[in-house]
């Protein structure tokens, strides 16, 4: 069963993600983002966290896409196409499967799966 108001909040979501502004109140406090590769799996936990996640990430991306959305209910599968450019000059656009919970008319968690290696090839190690 569809839920509009999944549907609407990752529109929203969506649009002010693209524009780097405006996405943060859609996030719930007790919101739960987790990271997938083959090697490990990240989890981070808390609106604050994800927020200070993104603020790094938002440098790195450029725009983004949704290129297939998938709601059933409180669930969704979306797939985002990220223009990148890294701090090494490369540009580079990627598909990221995203997988969307909403609870209490907020996103209450993201679990994402991309290519790992191509962005780890493209970033500065420390």
């Amino acid at each position: 069963m569809k839920n509009p108001k999944t549907k609407e909040l990752l529109e929203t979501y969506y649009q002010g993600f693209a524009k780097k502004q405006g996405w943060e109140s859609l996030i719930s406090e007790g919101f739960t983002f987790t990271a997938d590769n083959m090697n490990k799996t990240d989890v981070n936990k808390g609106k604050e966290t994800y927020i200070k996640i993104i603020e790094r990430f938002s440098k790195v991306y450029q725009t983004v896409r949704v290129k297939k959305m998938i709601v059933q209910g409180d669930n969704a599968s979306v797939i985002a196409e990220y223009d990148y450019i890294f701090s090494n000059g490369n540009h580079i656009s990627g598909d990221v499967a995203e997988f969307w919970t909403v609870k209490h008319d907020k996103l209450s968690s993201l679990h994402i799966f991309f290519d790992t290696l191509t962005f780890d090839q493209n970033t500065p190690k420390k």
